[in-house]
Order: C-alpha cells, then sequence, then structure tokens
C-alpha cells in the first residue's frame, strides 16, 4: 500500500479526527503501522466506536475519488511525517495530521504573511490590502490568506503579482470553490499559487470550518496584518489566534468614522503594530532572506489633481466636495469620472467619493 492511501484509508474514516490520528502516528511511527495495529493496541489509543470505524475502513468510493485526484501532479497531499511539513504549523497546539494542496507545493517553505479583513472591505481598503500583498510579495514574502470576498480576494491579487505568490486557505474541500464569485481567482491561484485545505474532497462550506481554517491561517505565518475589521470581525478571531501561536499582530488605521477601522483600532490599543508602509512590515519582522521594499511614490506629488487633495482620505458626497473645492458640481463631475478611469477614485453607495491613491 502506497504511503498517501495509507494516509488516506486513516484520516477519511469517519470519526477519526485530528487529535486522534496523531495519536495514532506516535504511537506506531507510520498510517501502514496505524492500520495494521490489533485491537487490543488500538483500544488504548482509541474509543470502541472510532475502532469499529477504523476497522471498517473509510468510503470507498471517496476514497479511490481521493487517489484519482491525487493523481494530477498539481495535487498534494502533505503529511505530518513529510519533509516539508511546514515548521510554523509543527509549533501549534492543534496541527493538521494533513493538507491537501493544488498549485505550487514549493510555497510551503516561504516566509508567510497573512493578510485578512472585512469580507465588505471598503475600496481603499482592497486597495491597501492588494498593494501591501504586491509590494511584499515581489520582495519575496508569501501572502497567506482565506479566500473570502473583500480583504482576503484583494490579498491574494496582489500576492499573485510577485514572486513570493500566495497561499490561500480554505475551508472547502479542493473540488469546491467558496465563494462561487471567487472560482476565478481560485483557478489562477491553482495556477500560480498555493490552495490548501485539512478538509477531504466533497466537503461544503460550514460555519464550523471557519475558525479551524483560521487558526491555519495564522500558523502558517510569521505575522498576520489586519487591514480593515469591525470590532466583530472574524479578522480579530485570525488575530487572537496568532496572538495565542506567538506571532506578530499589525494592523493599518484608518478613519475614526468608519466602522471597518474599529477592529484595526482595537487592535492597535492592545498593543498590534501599527502599519502605514510595507518597509514597516519588512523592518518590524527582520527577514533576511527578504528583498528591499522599494519606497512608495511621494505622496506630496506637485501635480497631483487638486481634486484629490480636496478630497482627502475619508469618503465624501458631492456636495460637500463642491463646497471644499469651490467649484460647481458639473466641474467635479467631469474630474471626478477622469479620476475613477485612472483609477484614482472609487464611486461608493450614497453618492460618495472615496480617494483610492
Amino acid at each position: 500500500m502506497e504511503d498517501r492511501e495509507a494516509w488516506l484509508r486513516l484520516a477519511l474514516v469517519p470519526g477519526i479526527g485530528e487529535s486522534a490520528l496523531h495519536r495514532l502516528i506516535e504511537a506506531f511511527d507510520s498510517p501502514e503501522a496505524a492500520l495494521a495495529a490489533s485491537r487490543t493496541q488500538l483500544q488504548l489509543l482509541l474509543r470502541a466506536n472510532q475502532i469499529e470505524a477504523l476497522q471498517a475502513g473509510p468510503d470507498a468510493g471517496l476514497l479511490k475519488e481521493s487517489l484519482a485526484w491525487l493523481g494530477d501532479e498539481a495535487h498534494h497531499l502533505v503529511t505530518w511525517l513529510d519533509p516539508d511539513y511546514p515548521q510554523q504549523l509543527r509549533e501549534m497546539a492543534d496541527p493538521p495530521a494533513l493538507l491537501y494542496g493544488k498549485g505550487r507545493r514549493e510555497l510551503l517553505g516561504g516566509n508567510g504573511l497573512a493578510i485578512v479583513g472585512s469580507r465588505t472591505a471598503t475600496a481603499q481598503g482592497e486597495a491597501n490590502a492588494e498593494a501591501f500583498a504586491r509590494i511584499l510579495s515581489e520582495a519575496g514574502i508569501t501572502i497567506v490568506s482565506g479566500l473570502a470576498l473583500g480583504i482576503d480576494a484583494a490579498a491574494h491579487r496582489g500576492g499573485l503579482k510577485g514572486k513570493g505568490s500566495t497561499i490561500a486557505v480554505v475551508g472547502t474541500g479542493l473540488d469546491r470553490v467558496y465563494p462561487a464569485r471567487n472560482k476565478a481567482l481560485a483557478h489562477e491561484i491553482a495556477q500560480n499559487g498555493l490552495l490548501l485545505s485539512e478538509f477531504p474532497l466533497g466537503t461544503n462550506s460550514a460555519p464550523g470550518h471557519f475558525p479551524k481554517r483560521n487558526r491555519i491561517i495564522s500558523g502558517l505565518s510569521h505575522a498576520v496584518l489586519v487591514v480593515e475589521a469591525a470590532l466583530n470581525s472574524g479578522s480579530l478571531i485570525t488575530a487572537r489566534l496568532a496572538l495565542e501561536q506567538g506571532r506578530e499582530v499589525m494592523a493599518i488605521p484608518g478613519s475614526i468614522h468608519s466602522p471597518l477601522s474599529k477592529g484595526c483600532h482595537a487592535l492597535i490599543k492592545q498593543g498590534a503594530k501599527l502599519v502605514e508602509s510595507a518597509q514597516d512590515i519588512v523592518e518590524e519582522l527582520a527577514w533576511p532572506a527578504v528583498a528591499a521594499v522599494p519606497a512608495p511614490p511621494g505622496t506630496s506629488r506637485e501635480h497631483i489633481e487638486p481634486v484629490l487633495q480636496h478630497l482627502g482620505h475619508d469618503p465624501l458626497s458631492l456636495d460637500q466636495l463642491a463646497e471644499r473645492s469651490g467649484l460647481t458640481v458639473e466641474a467635479l463631475s467631469a474630474k471626478l469620472l477622469t479620476l475613477e478611469l485612472e483609477g484614482l477614485v472609487a464611486q461608493l453607495p450614497g453618492g460618495r467619493y472615496q480617494r483610492l491613491s
């Protein structure tokens, strides 16, 4: 029996969870030996119902499907006994015994930085996440996130643009994409980054899967950057897990008027590092193998569009902007349209405008 088939025969048994899997491997040193163990030996490690399930074996159809899936050279089974199992995960209190991967397995050995935040991010928040991720990936840092809408998706898009690329840890089997709107992004990550899951094929999204996913996101990373988060955001759970795992937590501040800044500001009050540039992150982590981060373009450009100066960094309505700038609404509308086409301004719900640069 091949090693990966033995792993699957153990992991796909209903009722054999992470802790039981680890006990079996620690006791018998290999999945093959665990499968060959006698009932008397197993009684010291498993409950009676687990022993019955183990001796009955996994669902034959799911085992066959999983082995066929692993026949693709881009598909991987990363196990606790593999030499490239990430050391960062080994240090966790509850590391996954095995992971399914799709894409560039070598990214597991990179310097990982998690970028997380709100699913309902502002245009500025998404722009920040993508820009930070791109610059850091270009410097050789691997961007880790959870493939959710909003900040996660923006971070993955930025990570794909650099040599560090990106890892998406998901809460479904790798034959599923959740949310469906990120299907094209998931495909691109599978081609140029890495999709990762501890859930078997056929597993659909469920609320309880996301805390488990979040512990792997923080576990794979040396630090977690929170870009935008409300006070009740799931991103704060990832930040808490990171602290419990001894990771650095960082946050980008935002407008005092924005609910999506409240979570970041709370983290900063609790000791998270306030981050204003990608260079802040590189300096804090002091990774010797990371390339220097290029300095961002000057923010005091004399030729900057005057409308951007009046707009500032908080969303404004057209009437508010007209009052600030002294321009007519008609003149402003024409200028804002040009700035939107150049990707410097975004129109928000309610007729407000947000500066992106």
